[in-house]
This record gives C-alpha cells, sequence and structure tokens, in this order.
C-alpha cells in the first residue's frame, strides 16, 4: 500500500483523527495500539530490522497501523527516534521497566523534545516494586493476577483463560488511560506518563472475588459452569449447551417443567423458600439438568425469553458468524487485499459512535513498508 493509498484509507472523523501515536509493543500491547488506529490515530508500528526479504505481517492486532523499521538500540537511531517523537502525541511501548531509559528514550527525556508527550508503558508488573524485574506472559499476569485462582472446575487445578485475557484487559485499560491524558492535555497543554501493571489490571477486574473477601473475610472458590452466586449455570441439552439462570422467576419455571412431568419435588413448598433452594442448589442442578437434555438449546431458549428469563444457547464460532443479531448490526465487515484482491471478513468496532465513529479496517503492514513516504525523518 502507498502512502497516498494508506492516507486514503486513514479516518477523518474518527475521535482521534489527526493524533500520531508511535508503536513499540510487542504482544502485551499491540491491542492498544490497534484501537488507537480504529479510532482513527495515525499509528505508527516501528520495529527492528530483520536480516533478509521483510516477511508478511498476519497479525490482526497490527490493522491500519503503518510499520517502518528503525533499529532504536544503535545512536543513529535513537537519534532518528527523537526527531520522529517530536512529531508524535502518543508512545505506546512494551519494554522491561529500564530498557528504554539506558537508551536515553524514557519519558523524562522524549517528555523534554516534546512536553506534549503521552507515554503508555505496559508491563507484567509495573515501573517499581520488587517484582518489576520479573520475567512475565500471560498465563504468568494471570496466574499472579488472582484470575487463574477462580477459574476451572471445584475440584480441580486452576484453569487458564480463553486467549491472551490478562493482555487484553491491560491494553483496553491502557487506551483508556491514553485517552484520558489526550483530555487532560487539552486543558494544561502537558503530556504524561501511564504506568501499567498488567498484574494489576488483570485484579482490577476479579468482579466480586476481592470485594468479598475485604468486606465479608470470604475466598472465592473455583465455581466451574455455575455463576459464582449460584444464579446461573450452563447445562447440556440435546445438541449442545444452555446457559440456564437457576431462581428467577421460580414459580414460573417450576410450572413450566411440572407441565412436562419433570419438576420431580420442586413443587413441594418447601422450595418457594429462597433460603432454602440456595442451600440445596445441587439437587436443584440435578433436576434442571435431567429435564434440559429433553430439549434442544433452541426450544429452551425460544420459550424462556418470551418468559423473561436470561437464557442463552453456548454459541459456536460457526453460529457466532452467521448470527442473524451480529449480521443486522453490521458487526462482521470485509476488506480486500490492495494486491492479491481476496476477501478478508473479521469484526469490526464494538463501540458505535454516532459523530465520531471508531472504524476498524486496512491491513497488517509489512514491515518496514513506510519507510519512504510521508514519516517526518
Amino acid at each position: 500500500m502507498s502512502t497516498a493509498e494508506f492516507a486514503a484509507n486513514q479516518q477523518t472523523d474518527g475521535p482521534l483523527a489527526g493524533y500520531r501515536a508511535l508503536d513499540l509493543t510487542d504482544e502485551k500491547g499491540r491491542l492498544c495500539s490497534r484501537i488507537l488506529a480504529d479510532m482513527g490515530a495515525e499509528v505508527i508500528r516501528v520495529e527492528k530490522p530483520a536480516p533478509g526479504p521483510p516477511e508478511g505481517n498476519s497479525s490482526w492486532e497490527d490493522l491500519g497501523k503503518r510499520s517502518v523499521t528503525l533499529n532504536i538500540e544503535t545512536e543513529a537511531g535513537q537519534e532518528i527516534f527523537n526527531r520522529l517523537s517530536r512529531t508524535a502525541d502518543i508512545l505506546v511501548e512494551s519494554y522491561p521497566p529500564g530498557h528504554l531509559e539506558s537508551l536515553g528514550l524514557d519519558y523524562s527525556s522524549l517528555g523534554q523534545l516534546n512536553p506534549g508527550l503521552i507515554m503508555a508503558s505496559i508491563t507484567g508488573f509495573g515501573q517499581d516494586g520488587p517484582h518489576r524485574d520479573y520475567k512475565s506472559s500471560d498465563l504468568a499476569t494471570s496466574a499472579l493476577g488472582g484470575q487463574m485462582y477462580v477459574c476451572g472446575e471445584p475440584d480441580m487445578p486452576p484453569l487458564k483463560p480463553f486467549g491472551n485475557q490478562a493482555y487484553y484487559c491491560a491494553c483496553l485499560f491502557a487506551a483508556t488511560g491514553i485517552l484520558l491524558a489526550l483530555w487532560h492535555r487539552h486543558t494544561t497543554g502537558r503530556g504524561q506518563h501511564i504506568d501499567i501493571s498488567i498484574q494489576e489490571c488483570v485484579a482490577a477486574t476479579l468482579d466480586h472475588v476481592l470485594v468479598r473477601y475485604f468486606y465479608e473475610g470470604v475466598t472465592a472458590r473455583r465455581q466451574g459452569s455455575r455463576h459464582w452466586n449460584s444464579a446461573f449455570r450452563i447445562f447440556p441439552c440435546r445438541d449442545g449447551h444452555i446457559l440456564f439462570s437457576l431462581f428467577q422467576h421460580w414459580q414460573t419455571l417450576v410450572e413450566w417443567l411440572d407441565a412436562e412431568g419433570m419438576a420431580e419435588d420442586l413443587t413441594d413448598k418447601k422450595w418457594g423458600d429462597g433460603e432454602y433452594r440456595l442451600g440445596h442448589t445441587d439437587h436443584i442442578v440435578e433436576v434442571l439438568g435431567r429435564w434440559a437434555q429433553t430439549h434442544t438449546a433452541a426450544e429452551l431458549v425460544e420459550k424462556g425469553q418470551l418468559m423473561r428469563f436470561p437464557w442463552a444457547k453456548v454459541t459456536s464460532i460457526p453460529e457466532l458468524v452467521d448470527s442473524p443479531q451480529l449480521k443486522e448490526r453490521g458487526f462482521f465487515i470485509e476488506a480486500r487485499h490492495p494486491k492479491t484482491g481476496r476477501k478478508y471478513k473479521y469484526p469490526a468496532a464494538p463501540c458505535k459512535l454516532s459523530r465520531s465513529p471508531w472504524r476498524t479496517g486496512g491491513r497488517a503492514p509489512n514491515p518496514g513498508e513506510h519507510n519512504i513516504g510521508r514519516i517526518p525523518w
């Protein structure tokens, strides 16, 4: 893609149109800069030159970015990066703490060249503290942030959440911090440094776990497919799995089961007491489990939703892609590769802004693709 083609594809009405961001991240922070690109910012990914011809970049986290190759470990590379940083509004990086400082490219140094610069540093444990130099990964920060402890079956070892959830969580917090810092800059003219600890981001999203520990002294246990307060559980049915609410509209639920001759003893008066049900949830799960396996998920969801039960089928990936709800809202979009002509489908922006749209688009650039062009070397 030429510079002209790229400029044509850049948003002119996105919330971050007109801003420039530099991307010095690995997998820990790539999604953060991708979000900035989706919001209309010009994101320049700075990558270390690799020996041999450049290979194609297939990372979905780099869609819509530009790419330049530059070795910031050298004196010449540092001089060039300093010039580039003078033109930037935002810098996102995920080097180990102290590394950029050793190169003279830390916030203290770059902020003198560009007082309005906003720099977000995404690391496993933050810029200080006894663990700041620990090696980390998505798995490690999930474990040390408490997330893994509450995932899995009650009598089994902790379970890893799907995907790089710790990294993605940190990227969302980093993007939020950058937007707040930009707002602050509008009134002060000054940029600032944003210190993102992935461990802290994971701990900040533990929902009820820390609240219950601080105020009730309760240590959360792994609940498997059951919600922490037993309000919901996943059950197998004839053709897949379904999410049931266990206690909502209890009388209506029992009457439904009874009409099909499958309520068993749940019609007894004792089950009308909420505290009794909560103390005997395992029995309710057994009865509902037997009933669910006599139906398809579609049957249960259709009738359950008519009765105002918040039930849902556990959707497979092919079913997700064919979802009529997502199709109606245009969630999946297609883009044509400018060289091969091949069409690619991918998720659109998960947030709809009526006046300054957040749009996904473009493609992942090849390393160094924009070395020659509009980059202010």
